[in-house]
């Protein structure tokens, strides 16, 4: 299924436990999920699970909330704080600034007013969230930009001699080959371990390729679910070598602009990576969807999710902002990049790719491609 998009968080802190009460139904009839607290150190507590949008009292019986709102924006830097006062007054209005609150209401709000506020903080978190995403964005770029700039100085280097490697030991394979037959298991035993290396060796280099090298991207309307079936089949034999079971569940969604060969290259890099991560009996899932337009931004286009599931050991929570950035791998083996060559192809689709916590208990990547037009 689809994941149903997060609720903002907003946190409710006031010691009138019947104005609490009263913002936190309002506040959940308009989506939000509400948590109330009567007190600084309830809502510390409360807050180092973050939250986006905190309403916290001037007055609070264990403290003043111009000093508990900087503590909470420590806990959540992206979210934003609005200050409740009784008396609106210019004093009151500095404190919230000071304080580093976006705003502040009068008790008691109207309906309106509280919604209003709250909407135009949580503007404000997601301009931070953006703010972050293009900062990451930009480190990454330059990072490829370096990757590009030193394979195109060294591939040459690298290649030429790793061919001339893989040539002379084809040789030596052949002449091994005419040796008495109880002499050939001792010698080709080692000679196919340095061929398996040569061929990771390769492979490593084509990574760095693909980054120093980009095809020039031309989209065109491509049916997902028959590439999404093709990557299925093609990997249904190493799923069962490896004693797992690899399950689809794709529904009928409209076509994406894009690159047939680069969007298989995408699912084959996150199926072979669930496959591997999940141990014997395991299992994979991958599922096709359409997003739902968000109907309170209805200038949002049509989507198309692919989630990719498992029951492996995850992706820890400290490591799923770094796991698409180039040389950055969680595996004892490879070059660190076939999730940054993901990240980058779908990014030239102008989709998303998320990694996070899985039903399944282990691992869920979310690939999200617009429509076609």
């Amino acid at each position: 299924m689809t994941p149903a998009p997060k609720r903002p968080r907003v946190l409710v802190v006031d010691d009138n436990a019947s104005l609490v009460e009263n913002l936190s139904e309002i506040l959940a009839g308009a989506a939000y999920a509400v948590a109330g607290a009567g007190s600084c150190a309830d809502a510390l507590r409360l807050a180092a699970g973050g939250f986006d949008v905190a309403l916290v009292d001037l007055k609070l019986p264990d403290g003043d909330g111009t000093l508990l709102a900087p503590r909470l924006k420590e806990l959540s830097p992206d979210g934003e704080v609005v200050l409740l006062t009784g008396f609106a007054t210019l004093e009151s209005a500095v404190a919230a600034v000071r304080a580093g609150a976006c705003a502040y209401l009068v008790k008691p709000c109207a309906t309106q007013e509280l919604l209003v506020t709250v909407e135009q903080a949580m503007r404000q978190v997601r301009l931070h969230a953006e703010k972050r995403e293009l900062a990451r964005r930009a480190q990454m770029a330059e990072k490829l930009a370096a990757v590009g700039t030193m394979t195109a100085g060294l591939s040459h280097e690298i290649r030429n001699p790793l061919n001339a490697a893989a040539l002379q030991l084809s040789v030596l394979e052949r002449r091994i080959q005419k040796l008495a037959q109880e002499s050939q298991a001792s010698l080709l035993e080692p000679l196919s371990l340095v061929k398996d290396e040569i061929r990771r060796l390769d492979h490593i280099l084509e990574d760095f390729l693909q980054f120093a090298r980009p095809r020039e991207f031309v989209p065109r309307p491509i049916a997902l679910v028959p590439i999404v079936t093709r990557v299925l089949d093609l990997l249904g034999g190493e799923a069962e070598r490896r004693g797992v079971s690899l399950d689809r569940d794709l529904a009928p969604v409209p076509p994406v602009a894009g690159d047939e060969e680069r969007l298989q290259q995408v699912l084959v890099n996150l199926c072979l990576n669930a496959l591997e991560s999940v141990g014997d009996g395991g299992h994979v899932r991958v599922s096709c969807r359409p997003v739902p337009v968000d109907p309170e931004r209805p200038e949002t286009s049509r989507a198309v999710s692919i989630l990719v599931d498992d029951d492996g050991p995850g992706v820890p929570p400290d490591a799923r902002e770094r796991i698409f950035e180039p040389f950055f791998t969680t595996k004892a083996k490879g070059s660190g990049l076939g999730l940054s060559i993901v990240h980058a192809i779908v990014t030239q689709h102008r989709g998303t790719i998320t990694a996070g916590e899985s039903p399944e208990g282990g691992a869920r990547f979310v690939l999200v491609l617009p429509a076609a037009r």
